[in-house]
Formats: structure tokens, sequence, C-alpha cells
């Protein structure tokens, strides 16, 4: 602060004037004084009162927290954790100030708040929205799943939530399976196409070390996706990926349709009883590139965003002889070598 004057002393109108002082004795005394005139007073007045709100402010902001809600929450539990966490002392007040504003949960997601605040304040933190929201959705959903979830939890239109969409379809490597499954902090004011470019900046992190082992077997980072989604859909646990995963790569190697259940479901898409509703026997006869029932190789594309389970169990692969495989009504999996041991693993386990 004392360079700050220092400076401005060759700014504001201020001159040294010797003033007469009469001693004790009755001697004149000459003493310097420092005189300001009127418009450098000004200007000193208000240099202290920016300096006052400038420090100030840096003190409020140096205190801010961010306080993360990460499951729904109610008044109460959320004015216990405040006062554990010394933002509130009567609990009480917090309480039934919050629960004449709220009605049900806590909306998850951030809130900025301060131990410098009053109860008042900290009420309409949290009576207003988050600023950031916290979403989650986990592996195997399609992309359309993902935009409902987001577009619920941010208040999308329509047309927003169709933007958000359209993003994978600028290109055919992204049109499916690089919406990672993860749980984001998300700012409320992000548009549609900056949460399509987070999630998938997100995947291609995750993904990384697994394209590189991808590239060092000679497989495209593409088919690997392909493949971890349908392990992904058809597994009944993590235990099962790698089994599944090596199905898939000996049907691949011998030429065999893949005939997943899976494939169908994304071809037939939602009839209004879910995307992933069982299929039926017709549907196996719907006349699409994903049906693997009638079409052999891989979909065009993957079907679902696959985890990393699904992904590390694409490019390793259990070492087996089965082609077939079943789960029994306890998703235990049963594979076979041939279509004989197949048929009795059905016998056995689902009739």
């Amino acid at each position: 602060m004392h360079h700050l004057v220092g400076i401005f002393r060759s700014i504001i109108d201020t001159e040294y004037k010797d003033m007469d002082e009469y001693l004790p004795d009755g001697r004149v005394n000459k003493k310097k004084m420092l005189i300001i005139g009127t418009g450098g007073a000004i200007f000193l007045g208000v240099l202290a009162i920016v300096y006052h709100i400038f420090f100030a402010a840096l003190a409020f902001h140096a205190t801010n927290d961010r306080f993360v809600i990460t499951s729904h929450m109610s008044v109460s539990d959320l004015g216990y954790e405040l006062k554990s966490q010394g933002y509130i002392r009567k609990m009480s007040v917090f309480d039934y100030l919050l629960d004449k504003k709220v009605s049900g949960d806590i909306p998850v997601g951030t809130y900025t708040i301060s131990k410098s605040m009053n109860v008042w304040q900290m009420v309409s933190v949290f009576e207003g929205a988050p600023s950031e929201y916290l979403v989650y959705f986990p592996p195997g959903l399609r992309k359309e799943e993902i935009a409902k979830i987001i577009a619920d939890t941010f208040g999308w239109t329509k047309w927003q939530e169709q933007e958000f969409l359209n993003e994978t379809n600028m290109s055919p490597d992204y049109f499916e399976g690089v919406y990672f499954p993860d749980t984001y902090l998300i700012p409320k004011n992000e548009t549609p196409i900056n949460v399509a470019k987070r999630l998938r900046a997100h995947f291609e992190e995750k993904f990384a070390p697994y394209a590189k082992i991808a590239a060092k077997q000679n497989m495209k980072w593409t088919t690997v996706l392909k493949v971890a989604s349908l392990v992904q859909r058809e597994a009944g646990s993590k235990a099962d990926m790698p089994v599944i995963a090596g199905i898939i790569w000996n049907r691949l190697d011998q030429n065999m349709k893949l005939q997943i259940d899976a494939t169908v479901a994304y071809a037939r898409g939602d009839t209004g009883v879910g995307w992933w509703a069982p299929i039926k026997h017709d549907d196996e006869s719907i006349d699409s590139p994903y049906n693997t029932y009638m079409y052999k190789g891989l979909p065009p594309h993957p079907i679902c965003n696959p985890g990393l389970d699904a992904i590390s169990a694409a490019v390793n692969s259990a070492s087996t002889k089965c082609v077939y495989y079943i789960h029994d009504s306890s998703r235990n999996i049963h594979c076979a070598v041939t279509n004989t041991q197949q048929n009795a693993n059905i016998s056995k386990y689902l009739r």
C-alpha cells in the first residue's frame, strides 16, 4: 500500500508548504506539512475505497469452497453436513428456512459456499441451481439414452438434445461408443456441443492405452470398440467379458455369423418398451447391417458406449475354443465348442 501512495503522489494535486508554529518560548518553528488539493483528496478517498473492496473481495474468494452433493440429499441431511463442516452454527434455523424454499431433495451438483456467509446467504445458495450438474451414466447405454439423461438434468429442449446427438454424426468413426460412461461435473451453462466434446475427450483419454495395445496386435481401434460394445451388452458379469470376447473373435475368425441378440435390439430401437427389451423371433428378420443374425461380421459401428472392463476384455480376450455361449437364469455363462454341446447346455440350463 505504501508503494501505491508513493506512485500516486506524482499524480494527485499535492505540495509541501512551510507552516509556522509557535514554540512555548515564543520562537517561530518552521515545519513542513503535506497539503492535498481537493482533487487529490477525492482521488485518495476513492483509492481507499477501491483498496478495501479489492482486498475484501480477495479475502472472500479465498474462503470460497466447492461443496459437491453426489447423491440426493434431504434438507436435514444437508444441514447436518454443513454444521459438521463448520459452515453453519444453527442447524435448526437453516433447516427451517431452506425447508420453506425447497420441496424434496437438494439437486446433486456443485455449490459455491463460504464460511463467511450468514444463514440467509447459505439458504439462497442451495435454493438455486448448482453451478455444476453431476451427471452419471453407466456402461452399455446407446447415445440416445445418454442424451436423455443429460437433457433431463439440464432441462434441455428437444432441439438441444438433438444438437448433442448430431455431434457424433460428423465422423463415421465417432458415430457411437465414444461417450465414456462415468460421473461428470458439468457447468450448468455448457452448450450441448461442448458437453458432447467433453464426453468424447474423456473417452479419448481413457481409451488411449487400449488403442496402443490394439495397434500392437494389428487391430483397428474402431474394431476393438465394436467388439467391446458387444461384450458390454452380452456379459452377465465382469468375469464373463474376456470369455465372450474370445468367443466373438473365434466366430469372426471362422467366418460365422455372430448371432448376438443385442445387435438386433440396437437395429430394432425403442418400440415403446425400452431400447434393450428382449428381442422376439420376428426381430431376427429385421433387415439391418446391425442384425448379426442376418449378416456376417461386426456391425457398422459400436452398439453402445462400453466401459473399461469391456474394452480391456476386447484386447485381452480369454483363450478358448468355444464358439457358443448361453447364460442361465442366474446369469452364469456356459460356453460350448460344438453345436451339439450348445444344445445340451440349452436343455440343461434354459429348459
